[in-house]
């Protein structure tokens, strides 16, 4: 799982040949420490070669979470050829979030 920067962002999600799970989140959020682990257990179940996670902290780095329009966290942004595919505001469910997933990736 990649830990992103406002300066490794476009390289790393942006410019990807795959789909990429972005975590926008804070360490002072209750519930981004809710989906954290979910988050962590869902990253384990692809291959690296099918999907990418990756977590960007909203507190240190502000440009793409304003540039995305996250206004919540926990935000997960799903992109895919660059562009965002889906988004999902708040805790969620494990297994559908990985229903919803598995339907991106197809």
């Amino acid at each position: 799982m990649n830990n992103l920067t406002d300066a490794t962002f476009s390289k790393e999600v942006l410019e990807s040949k795959i789909p990429v799970v972005v975590d926008f989140w804070a360490p002072w959020c209750g519930p981004c420490k809710v989906m954290g682990p979910i988050f962590e257990e869902l990253s384990k179940g692809y291959p690296a070669t099918a999907l990418k996670f990756a977590k960007l902290n909203v507190d240190e780095n502000s440009q793409f979470p304003s540039k995305f329009g996250v206004m919540s966290i926990p935000t997960l942004i799903v992109f895919k050829n660059g562009k965002p595919a889906d988004q999902f505001v708040g805790i969620q469910d494990k297994v559908q979030l990985k229903k919803k997933l598995d339907a991106i990736i197809k």
